[in-house]
């Protein structure tokens, strides 16, 4: 039988999983992405601080002018939650790894996974066009579809179009423990996004090496050029 409490608790869930993939993010635009009023939107938010689920991060605007604006993130708590239950096991192996075969073996076991990632997100991004912003968008659903909770960030609004760019977001990682023993497997996935996009981009933070967010930065002044059919992005 459904109960007002069953109600609130899958309510709370959603604010959790608004956080984990749009954060950092204000009171104000939790409630406009879930509908929520200013009063029910703040209930979920303290009971999820309370819980340790959730915590404040003070951001500055882009001109770094006025008060730090009052943003949410997904603890460290609620990422452990989400990990795989075979994340400790993983880290043992590559250490193994590691032990038998050195940095070039965990180095080569990185590129491999990557590059699974690369031949299956390929013809998703390639499908957005030439236009790379457009290219961001379809690998950040690419990412969500992964496990990666994705979004895109348009930065320098106003600035001239060479100065504009996006930010590849991603709210969880599946392999964060893993990563965080291993800086090869954040450094195989920034060549990966580079490739897909055909721009230089710049990883700004990890979860790994305790950022709130993975964030990659992305300049989308160029278009890149249409592959011949059948060709292979270098």
């Amino acid at each position: 039988m459904y109960s007002e409490t069953d109600g609130e608790t899958g309510t709370r869930e959603r604010v959790l999983a608004a956080v984990l993939r749009h954060g950092p993010v204000s009171a104000l635009e939790l409630g406009r992405l879930l509908g929520l009023t200013a009063a029910a939107i703040r209930r979920h938010l303290d009971a999820l601080q309370k819980e340790e689920r959730i915590e404040v991060k003070l951001v500055r605007g882009e001109g770094g002018a006025g008060r730090p604006a009052r943003r949410f993130v997904a603890s460290r708590r609620s990422h452990d939650v989400l990990e795989d239950d075979y994340s400790a096991i993983a880290v043992q192996a590559l250490h193994a790894l590691a032990e038998i075969g050195g940095e070039d073996a965990v180095r080569a076991f990185a590129k491999e996974r990557f590059e699974d990632m690369y031949a299956r997100y390929a013809p998703l991004v390639e499908q957005a066009g030439p236009d790379v912003g457009a290219r961001a968008r379809a690998l950040v659903e690419a990412l969500t579809a992964d496990g990666f909770a994705g979004t895109k960030r348009d930065v320098g609004a106003g600035l001239p179009a060479a100065m504009k760019s996006v930010q590849v977001c991603q709210g969880h990682c599946p392999i964060q423990d893993l990563a965080a023993e291993f800086p090869e497997f954040c450094a195989e996935e920034t060549t990966v996004f580079a490739k897909l996009l055909g721009v230089d981009v710049r990883r700004l933070s990890t979860l790994a090496t305790g950022g709130h967010v993975c964030t990659t930065h992305v300049p989308v002044s160029r278009r890149r050029p249409q592959q011949t059919p059948g060709a292979t992005p270098k």
